[in-house]
């Protein structure tokens, strides 16, 4: 690659829709960092797809939850690539069986906030002062804060976090032209949403958009696309809802 090429990193991008940013960016000249927590092989058919297309990729296993770990992986992207340019912060969870806030436990509270808020806050807070002049930070909010469901409580607050911390951060990168945006997925196909649910349930999301169908990875990693190309350099501190006009 030559050194004038931009990097950019996407966590959790060992599948589904990371899977699809990455490929999606990679495709648009970016090279890619793809990180993952747990799944090297997954990663590494990620990146072997996008090194065959003709494009520049490589796997770093970090846990976004971990603050050393997240200064590990924006090390490596510039020792391997010199720089970075973009920030698609895509790693989260979401339980399978999501129970109404008075029946949550603890330990399913504190996982969502560690990877959901901590996780974005530990790669917001090295991507301030590590991502290039004109870089561009995208996080990941949900259509669930919106569609208010049953269940979803705790997660959708670790989303409503998320969005705050997009408009702010906008607003503290002044001088840097560095945009911050964040994109909110209505009910998307990929096996974390699809897990636990069931064909009627699914069906019925499904429909709840006008557009009646689900969204794609490909959908969403349209989105971002755009949000930290050329053509999104006007949008800053904003949560942009990609769900087919559910809510």
């Amino acid at each position: 690659m030559n050194t004038t090429q931009q990097v950019a990193i996407v966590t959790g991008a060992s599948r589904g829709i990371g899977a699809a940013i990455a490929t999606r960016l990679a495709k648009d000249g970016y090279a890619i960092v793809v990180n993952y927590a747990g799944n090297a092989e997954e990663a590494g058919k990620v990146v072997a797809a996008i090194t065959a297309a003709g494009g520049y990729a490589t796997a770093v296993k970090a846990d976004v939850a971990d603050p050393q770990s997240v200064r590990n992986l924006f090390d490596e992207a510039i020792r391997t690539y010199g720089r970075v340019d973009v920030l698609v912060n895509n790693a989260g969870i979401m339980p399978p069986n999501l129970p109404h806030l008075a029946d949550t436990d603890d330990k399913t509270f504190d996982a969502l906030f560690a990877v959901n808020v901590k996780g974005s806050f530990n790669t917001l807070r090295e991507a301030a002062t590590k991502l290039q002049h004109g870089g561009r930070i995208v996080n990941f909010s949900s259509s669930v804060i919106g569609l208010a469901l049953p269940g979803y409580a705790v997660y959708a607050a670790t989303k409503g976090a998320i969005e705050v911390m997009t408009n702010i951060l906008a607003k503290e990168l002044r001088g840097k032209n560095i945009t911050v945006n964040a994109v909110a997925p209505g009910p998307t196909a990929t096996a974390l949403f699809l897990n636990g649910k069931t064909p009627e349930l699914i069906d019925r999301l499904a429909k709840a958009a006008p557009l009646e169908r689900l969204g794609t990875p490909e959908d969403i990693a349209n989105t971002v696309a755009f949000l930290v190309g050329k053509d999104g350099q006007w949008i800053n501190g904003q949560t942009l809802r990609a769900n087919g006009g559910a809510v």
